[in-house]
């Protein structure tokens, strides 16, 4: 059920926020897919994937953790583990603790394409995203982001491991 205090319908400020965001939201993805595909040949979601089980410890996630991470179903994520097992970059096995999951290892060969992959990606990135921003603006959208993800969900998402410097 609506709210009937809520607007029917946007505008003004609210319309220009949501629509500078909606764009964003349309654009980024796309920008960040092109880049990974030409230089990596690599999807954002494929890339997010192995980074993730780089970051990981022992380079091993179960795959409904990776699906979580990755708001992703189970389905998509393992056509994705599908595609990248069979470019040998990582592997797939049974949980040993618990037969009714399924962990995804990064191989060798796979920390190699992360490795590769990176450099590209955090330029974009930059240029994309936070070189645009001030160090204040770029708190302030960590900020606005985290809230927003908290309005959606209740667990966070996939955290960076804390930094050591």
């Amino acid at each position: 059920m609506s709210d009937p205090s809520t607007p029917a319908e946007l505008s003004g400020e609210d319309l220009e926020t949501w629509a500078s965001l909606a764009t964003v939201l349309e654009w980024l993805p796309s920008a960040l897919d092109a880049q990974l595909q030409r230089d990596a040949e690599l999807t954002h979601f494929e890339y997010g994937v192995l980074y993730a089980l780089a970051q990981a410890p022992d380079r091993t996630l179960r795959l409904s953790v990776l699906a979580g991470y990755a708001n992703s179903s189970l389905s998509r994520l393992s056509r994705a583990v599908t595609r990248l097992e069979t470019k040998g970059w990582l592997r797939r096995e049974t949980d040993p603790s618990d037969g009714r999951y399924t962990l995804a290892t990064l191989s060798d060969l796979g920390s190699q394409k992360v490795d590769q992959a990176t450099p590209g990606h955090v330029a974009t990135v930059h240029q994309l995203v936070l070189d645009p921003l001030t160090q204040a603006q770029q708190r302030q959208l960590r900020q606005i982001s985290q809230r927003i993800m908290r309005s959606i969900r209740d667990e966070g998402g996939w955290q960076p491991p804390a930094s050591s410097s």
